[in-house]
C-alpha cells in the first residue's frame, strides 16, 4: 500500500489530480484529500478516499494530515505573494516534520530565472524543499487554458480578449494534462531530485487563439492589447482583488518579453499523448 496525499485537493487541479489517480485504478483508500474544508469534497468521500483537514497556514495540523503518505502532491496556493510564500514554507517544514516520502510540487516554468513577479514564491518554495532533504520532484506548470478559456462567454460577447501580451506567446496546456503528469510522477518510479518543465506541445499568441475563438464561435474576437495600467485597471473593474490584477498585468508584460513561449515535450512524453492544442480548448470553453 502506498498512500499519495493531496493538499488543496478541493481546488480545480487538485480535485483533477485525485481523478485522474483513481482512473489509473489507484485504489481510493490509499488517496489521501487534504483539504481546508472537509465538506468541499465529501463526494471523494463518499467514494472510499481518505479526506482529511490540513491548511499550509497550520504547521502542526497539517503535519498530522501528512504523517505517513508517502507521496505528497503538493499543489501551490494562491492569494498575495506574501500569504503564499509563509504558507508554503510553512508547508515545507510541515511536509518535513510528517516524513513524507516523496515532495511533488506544482511550480512555473524556469522557476530560478523566471521574470514573473508569481515566480518569486516558487524560486523560494523549491530552495526550502531541497533544503529539507526531502525527496522532491519539481513540476514546473506553464500556463493553464483555463486561465484564458473560463470567461470565453464574456470574449465572444465583446468581441475582443484583452491583455497586454502584445505579441508574445504562451505555451498553454490543460488543467488535465498538469493533473495527469502529477499523477504520473506519483504512481511511477525514477522521478525524483528531477525538475520537469511542463509546457504545451506549442506556444500560441493572442492573435492566433482569437482567431480560433472567431472560427468557432462564427463571430469576430479581436486580440486587444492594452497598457499595463489600463489591463490592470479593466481586471480591477471585472472584481478581481488588487493584487491579482496587478500581478497578471505584470505578468502579461513578461509574457509579452517571451516568459512563458518555450516549449519542450516533457509533459507530452509524461502523460503519453498530445497535449491539448488550441481547438480543443476554446471547443470546450465554449461549451461554459
Amino acid at each position: 500500500m502506498t498512500t499519495i496525499a493531496i493538499t488543496a485537493a478541493s481546488g480545480h487541479l487538485g480535485r483533477l489530480v485525485v481523478e485522474d489517480l483513481l482512473s489509473r485504478g489507484v485504489p481510493a483508500g490509499d488517496l489521501r484529500a487534504v483539504v481546508r474544508s472537509p465538506e468541499k469534497v465529501q463526494d471523494f468521500a463518499d467514494r472510499g478516499v481518505q479526506v482529511v483537514q490540513g491548511d499550509y497556514a497550520d504547521a502542526e495540523g497539517l503535519a498530522e494530515a501528512l504523517r505517513g503518505a508517502d507521496k505528497w502532491i503538493f499543489i501551490s496556493s494562491s492569494g498575495p505573494n506574501e500569504v503564499r510564500l509563509a504558507g508554503h514554507l510553512t508547508a515545507v517544514a510541515a511536509g518535513k516534520e510528517a516524513g513524507v516520502g516523496h515532495v511533488i510540487y506544482t511550480s512555473i516554468p524556469q522557476a530560478e530565472t523566471n521574470p514573473i513577479g508569481f515566480a518569486d514564491v516558487h524560486k523560494t518554495t523549491e530552495a526550502a524543499l531541497k533544503e529539507s532533504g526531502l525527496p522532491y520532484t519539481f513540476l514546473r506548470n506553464n500556463w493553464y487554458w483555463e486561465n484564458l478559456t473560463g470567461s470565453l462567454g464574456a470574449s465572444v460577447e465583446h468581441g475582443a480578449i484583452i491583455g497586454s501580451v502584445g505579441e508574445g506567446r504562451i505555451a498553454y496546456a490543460t488543467r488535465a494534462d498538469y493533473a495527469a503528469a502529477a499523477a504520473v510522477v506519483a504512481t511511477t518510479e525514477g522521478h525524483e531530485s528531477k525538475v520537469y518543465e511542463l509546457t504545451g506541445d506549442r506556444a500560441y499568441s493572442y492573435a492566433e487563439i482569437a482567431a480560433e475563438i472567431t472560427r468557432q464561435a462564427g463571430k469576430d474576437v479581436a486580440a486587444v492589447n492594452l497598457p499595463q495600467d489600463e489591463y490592470r485597471a479593466a481586471l480591477e473593474g471585472f472584481g478581481l482583488p488588487a493584487f491579482l490584477a496587478e500581478g497578471l498585468a505584470d505578468a502579461d508584460v513578461k509574457i509579452s518579453e517571451g516568459a512563458l513561449e518555450q516549449t519542450t515535450d516533457t509533459l507530452r512524453t509524461l502523460i503519453g499523448r498530445p497535449t491539448t492544442p488550441v481547438a480543443d480548448a476554446i471547443a470546450e470553453g465554449l461549451k461554459n
